[in-house]
């Protein structure tokens, strides 16, 4: 990279970007993705997935998932030229790295259509179509890396290379069918998978965050014919006598580390994404019952005991069930007439009919707030049916949240009332006015 850039210095900024025109292995250099960064987020999805592969671990998908993560990260870590050169002097076998580096990119081919095969079959589909091919990619690919090996032991590659081994050896006897073989295993697998991934993406009902998910796979599948068609192109014009190395060794690694990425994010968006979200609702959910709960607080003088350890949806089970049971305490001073007005006049402000029912149920459930501490006649009616307000319990707690609404509600039919009972008044006194007449 510095012997790419190196003469460009001290020229003019018009100078030099001609001269990374000219130079695709200079400019390229300039957008370098270091291999750890593709490292770093496939353990931090793995770390993120750890927890449910071990807890799920009979979930065959699951499993998938964090085998080919774990695969993922060792092709990253194996093939950093530090690393390479690690194991080179480690085994005393020079490129020994490349045969290992090659099998783990096979694997994780093979990992990912095992994956995509199982996943969109779903845990319940056991086909004989099915399980035939899941045989024929175990198959086909462990053969693939038995092959990788034999060819590199028949091999003679005394020089080290860590980074231009696909160029340097590509028409070396052994070697050369070796590089291939790699290359035409990964593309195949490729080419499959996003194939498989773009028309699974085009199915109507997926989940949302299953289909930005498939999108995200599919982008970095792509960029994966990308790294082959650079590898492949380098190579072929090594064996026909050009150079064109800059493309195996300046472009293909950053569009791999990149691919690596959008794979990761897609494996781990729909379970990610899934999981956040509900936790977000349950969350949300909580904090929407706060004004129903504190009022109803002021009704047995006391609320939900705080539990350090408890999770947010043991704590939303405990306010809902604290809520339902204030509710029933109340519900003996239900006014079903209070209710009953409050509806018509929400409705008489322009409210729809669901968040009226919702301000009725307001207006009645502070009523009897109020009136808890009255007596209750003993020839008074049967406490009324609290089925429907015990399920609205989160709308009539937001609408608690506005109570200039509350009171324009409140207002309106107390007026109501009032034209009520001068009607009954009114009726009443003409219903004397004839008894006395007759």
């Amino acid at each position: 990279m510095t012997a790419a850039t190196g003469p460009a210095e001290g020229l003019p900024a018009s100078a030099v970007a001609r001269h990374l025109a000219l130079d695709p292995s200079g400019f390229l250099g300039e957008l370098y993705i270091s291999f750890w960064i593709p490292t770093a987020v496939l353990t931090a999805a793995l770390v993120i997935k750890l927890p449910s592969i071990v807890k799920l671990w009979r979930d065959p998908l699951l499993r998938a998932v964090g085998g080919l993560l774990v695969l993922a990260c060792a092709v990253f870590t194996f093939a950093v030229p530090g690393t390479i050169a690690w194991v080179n002097r480690l085994t005393g076998v020079p490129n020994i790295s490349a045969p290992w580096v090659y099998s783990l990119i096979t694997a994780f081919c093979a990992s990912c259509l095992l994956l995509i095969i199982a996943w969109r079959g779903g845990l319940s589909d056991r086909s004989a179509a099915t399980r035939r091919a899941m045989r024929w990619v175990v198959g086909v690919y462990s053969a693939v890396i038995v092959a990788l090996w034999v060819l590199f032991a028949l091999a003679d590659t005394p020089v080290e290379r860590l980074r231009d081994l696909d160029t340097y050896y590509a028409t070396t006897p052994f070697m050369r069918e070796e590089i291939v073989l790699y290359l035409l295993a990964h593309t195949v697998a490729v080419l499959i998978t996003y194939r498989l991934v773009h028309n699974w993406v085009r199915t109507d009902g997926l989940d949302a965050w299953l289909r930005w998910g498939l999108k995200s796979l599919g982008v970095g599948y792509a960029l994966n014919l990308v790294y082959d068609a650079a590898k492949i192109t380098a190579v072929v014009a090594r064996w026909t006598g050009h150079d064109l190395d800059w493309l195996s060794t300046d472009l293909a690694p950053p569009v791999a580390a990149l691919s690596a990425i959008l794979v990761a994010i897609g494996f781990i968006l729909p379970h990610a994404g899934q999981y956040l979200h509900g936790r977000w609702r349950v969350r949300l959910c909580h904090w929407r019952l706060r004004p129903l709960y504190l009022l109803l607080r002021t009704v047995t003088g006391s609320g939900v005991p705080f539990t350090l350890r408890a999770g947010p949806e043991l704590r939303l089970t405990r306010r809902e069930t604290f809520i339902r049971d204030a509710l029933l305490q109340l519900a003996r001073h239900f006014d079903e007439d209070v209710r009953r007005r409050s509806y018509a006049a929400a409705v008489a402000l322009g409210h729809a009919p669901g968040r009226a029912r919702a301000l009725a149920a307001a207006v009645t459930v502070q009523d009897a707030v109020a009136a808890r501490k009255c007596p209750v006649d003993g020839d008074a009616p049967a406490s009324p049916d609290t089925a429907d307000l015990l399920r609205e319990i989160e709308a009539v707690s937001r609408v608690l949240r506005h109570p200039e609404e509350i009171g324009a509600v409140r207002t309106r039919a107390a007026a109501a009332a009032e034209t009520e009972v001068a009607a009954e008044v009114a009726a009443g006194v003409a219903a004397e006015s004839v008894s006395a007449h007759d």
